[in-house]
């Protein structure tokens, strides 16, 4: 265990501060980020947090505060669809919000010098070895193309390679599915969405739920399982029984868009998503292997967990 992993469990108290501004001038928009972290302790490991679709750098406090009481330092920019922002769907950027949100997530790792320097007492904290990368929803899709996934143009052959070498493990929350599969809607008017995860080679974990049913998809719950059947190895699923798209509340408490809320079930992702992470970043770490351990062994499980 590390020195910040020890002083993550004697302490909670995590310091915060936004917004840090990032110059962005091509993007029309600087880059607005929160950073988050605890008050004490060194060798943080990094999380880069992306937001789901009309969120910002204040969601999602349910996994980006206990990630930082314990032991991390989470940085969550403000992508240009958020409605914090207001920018009009006939904007000229609209088409292309896809790209600048994975080159939010880019400028958030080239800027850590002045993220760093913006938080009281953060300078010289940061493990700049070990950086991941989370996202929920759009945020997921996001997340994944710095993970290795690429986007299939209109005859199916893949991107551009958007992977990020600094970028050691990921975690991905109800990430969307193959593109074979969206609605005529989705086909036409979202053609980011068909993805290949053929070259997601960076480990992650995957969280999906047995009860989201999207809109977007012709399948049903089971689509979001595939960047985790259509990955290579170093990946595990975490399947959440009955968790519809906010996975019992992740983007924040009490909100209106959460259809299923369950506190149980969020601090369930929250303890695995943390333990993954330190196991990811800190191979010698045992988190991971007994919180799956655990989850194993429960009488009434919330979800289960499979690996490869």
């Amino acid at each position: 265990m590390t020195h910040a992993q020890k002083t993550a469990h004697a302490t909670t108290t995590v310091i915060s501060a936004k917004p840090v501004i990032l110059p962005a001038p091509a993007r029309g928009e600087d880059l607005q980020v929160r950073v988050s972290a605890p008050a004490t302790g060194s060798d943080l490991p990094v999380i880069v947090l992306s937001h789901g679709f009309g969120w910002s750098m204040n969601g999602y406090a349910p996994l980006a505060d206990y990630w930082a009481a314990h032991g991390f330092a989470v940085l969550q920019p403000t992508h240009l669809d958020s409605r914090t922002l207001g920018i009009p769907a006939e904007d000229p950027r609209t088409p292309r919000i896809w790209r600048f949100r994975i080159e939010d997530l880019t400028r958030v790792l080239d800027g850590l010098d002045v993220l760093e320097a913006a938080v009281p007492g953060l300078g010289g904290r940061l493990d700049r070895s070990r950086i991941a990368v989370a996202g929920h929803s759009w945020g997921a899709q996001t997340a994944s193309t710095l993970l290795g996934a690429r986007v299939l143009d209109s005859d199916g052959v893949p991107g551009e390679d958007l992977s990020d070498p600094r970028i050691k493990a990921g975690v991905l929350l109800a990430l969307t599915g193959l593109g074979d599969d969206l609605t005529p809607f989705a086909a036409e008017n979202l053609p980011f969405m068909k993805p290949s995860f053929d070259t997601m080679t960076t480990p992650a974990l995957i969280v999906a739920g047995d009860g989201d049913d999207s809109a977007l998809s012709t399948r049903g719950p089971d689509w979001f399982t595939d960047p985790y059947t259509h990955s290579p190895g170093s990946k595990s699923l975490l399947t959440l029984f009955g968790a519809e798209h906010s996975l019992g509340g992740i983007p924040g408490y009490e909100v209106a868009e959460t259809t299923d809320e369950s506190p149980a079930r969020v601090a369930l992702i929250q303890q695995l998503t943390s333990a993954f992470l330190r196991s990811a970043l800190h191979p010698e770490d045992t988190a991971w292997q007994k919180a799956a351990v655990a989850l194993e062994e429960d009488p009434n499980p919330l979800g289960k967990l499979q690996s490869k």
